[in-house]
This record gives C-alpha cells, sequence and structure tokens, in this order.
C-alpha cells in the first residue's frame, strides 16, 4: 500500500510538472506562431494552433522595417549587457574582496552603507543621475548608456559573502610565495571562484539587456536605441504590425535564452555558496 502511494505521488508530481512546463512555453509558442502569421490570422476571430501558411518572410521584413532599427538596437543591447556585465562583475568583485579580506577599521561601515543603498529607491537617483550624465554630454551615447549602470550593491554582496568562506589557506600560500593582495586575488581567488562570477554575470546580463527606463531617457537618438526601447515604439505607433512585433520581441529574448540554458545552474550554486552570515 504504501509504495502503490509513493508510485501514485511520483505520477501526480510528475504530470504536475508537465504541465507547469507547458504553461511555462506558452508564451514562447506565441511569439513564433503569431510571429510567423499574418495579420489576417492574428487578428481572426477563430483561433488556429499554427496558421496553414507560414510567413517566413516576417524576420526578414522586422530587420528592414526603416521605422524599426531591429539589427541596430540589438546590436546596442548587445554591447551595453556585456559591458555592463564585465565592468559590474569585475568592480564588484574587488570591493566585495577587498571588504571581506582586507584589513580595515572602517570596512564594517562600509558595507552596511553599501547595503543601505538597496533601500533606496531607483526614482529618488534618476534625476540626479540624469543631470549628471546630461553635463558630461553623454546624452544618447553608450557612456552615458553603462557608466552609471556599473555600481551593484546586490553584486557586491553576494561576492562579500562568498569571499568570507573563501578557504583562506589558498592566500596564505600565496602570500608566502610573495603576492599581495591584488595578484592573490587575480591569480588564486578568481581563478577559484568561477561558479559565483557566472552567477552574479548571468544576473547582471539579464537585467542590462531587459533595462528599459534608464536606455529610455539616456537614449534619445535611433541610433542609440536598445532593443527593450525599440520594442516600445510599437505601443506608440500609430500603424501597428503585429506580426513584426511578435518577430522583434521572439528574436530579442534569444539572446537571454541562451545565457541562461549555458549558465543556469550557476546562479544557484553560486548565490547559495555565498551565504547570508557574517
Amino acid at each position: 500500500m504504501h509504495e502503490a502511494l509513493t508510485r501514485a505521488g511520483r505520477a501526480l508530481r510528475r504530470v504536475l510538472l508537465v504541465a507547469l512546463a507547458l504553461l511555462f512555453l506558452v508564451p514562447f509558442y506565441l511569439l513564433v506562431r503569431n510571429g510567423l502569421a499574418s495579420e489576417a490570422d492574428i487578428t481572426a476571430p477563430t483561433w488556429t494552433f499554427f496558421p496553414h501558411e507560414l510567413h517566413w518572410s516576417n524576420l526578414a521584413e522586422a530587420f528592414t522595417d526603416p521605422d524599426l532599427p531591429l539589427a541596430r538596437s540589438l546590436l546596442n543591447s548587445t554591447v551595453i549587457a556585456v559591458a555592463t556585465t564585465v565592468g559590474t562583475v569585475v568592480l564588484a568583485s574587488m570591493a566585495g574582496y577587498g571588504l571581506a579580506r582586507i584589513p580595515y577599521r572602517h570596512a564594517s561601515v562600509v558595507f552596511y552603507a553599501i547595503l543601505g543603498t538597496l533601500m533606496v529607491p531607483a526614482a529618488v537617483t534618476f534625476v540626479p543621475s540624469f543631470v549628471l550624465v546630461s553635463t558630461l554630454g553623454w546624452i544618447s551615447t553608450l557612456r552615458g548608456l553603462i557608466v552609471p549602470t556599473l555600481f551593484s550593491a546586490f553584486a557586491c554582496f553576494v561576492f562579500r559573502q562568498y569571499f568570507l568562506g573563501f578557504p583562506k589557506e589558498l592566500e596564505d600560500a600565496a602570500r608566502v610565495d610573495g603576492l599581495g593582495y591584488w595578484r592573490t586575488y587575480w591569480r588564486i581567488v578568481v581563478p577559484n571562484t568561477r561558479p559565483v562570477f557566472a552567477a552574479v554575470g548571468t544576473i547582471v546580463f539579464i537585467g542590462a539587456w531587459n533595462s528599459f527606463l534608464w536606455p529610455l531617457v539616456i537614449g534619445q537618438d535611433q541610433s542609440a536605441w536598445t532593443v527593450q526601447v525599440a520594442l516600445s515604439t510599437f505601443t506608440t505607433a500609430q500603424n501597428l504590425n503585429l506580426h513584426e512585433l511578435f518577430v522583434a520581441a521572439g528574436v530579442s529574448i534569444v539572446p537571454l535564452v541562451v545565457v541562461f540554458l549555458l549558465l543556469q545552474r550557476y546562479i544557484v550554486a553560486g548565490v547559495e555558496r555565498s551565504g547570508i552570515d557574517d
């Protein structure tokens, strides 16, 4: 009896997981289905699982539409996301290592001050950041889109917590060999902490790619649009091409899906190893 109940429970869990997986895939199905359909198929009163005729030309149309710089916006988003990820990971990891390992009487004060910035609403710093970027002449430039977003209190917190649990014996051996904090960090710590780097990098990349409000305000010229800003033009366009909207949305999530599938195992592993205790 007990074995039968165990098998029934396993079967129920599998059915539930399959149902949830199918539910999760519904938005992706809609992107593909409507992206390859005609306007008439999308707005038809009756629903078909897939249109009778697949319009693969919709993909080329989305990239050649003069009102939608999809290729340029994808390039901008890629450059911004990669640069933001690399810059944030490097700066946050060095800050976290310094707070965790370098003796400093005010290290705890600095750390809690950094954590305090997490409680400050983004709207409070938005206007001063915009004024600063405007004063520097960085409007509609990659510098204005990247530099103000490099600071991440969350990333600094994760790295600091992770480095607190890093084996000190490895660092002591490096210092015996004559390495200082700087070379110990690059030669010993970084090569042995790849999971947390991958976890934080993945989270930062996804956040940078999906960022909308800051690129919308700073990227005022069409040449500086990110893919999220380009997609937003569909909501204000007088003539809405639904198939182009679905194609562009589908193309825009491909990098996120690829990055997540490649590095998903590091997200949980890296955050779990970081811990939350001092």
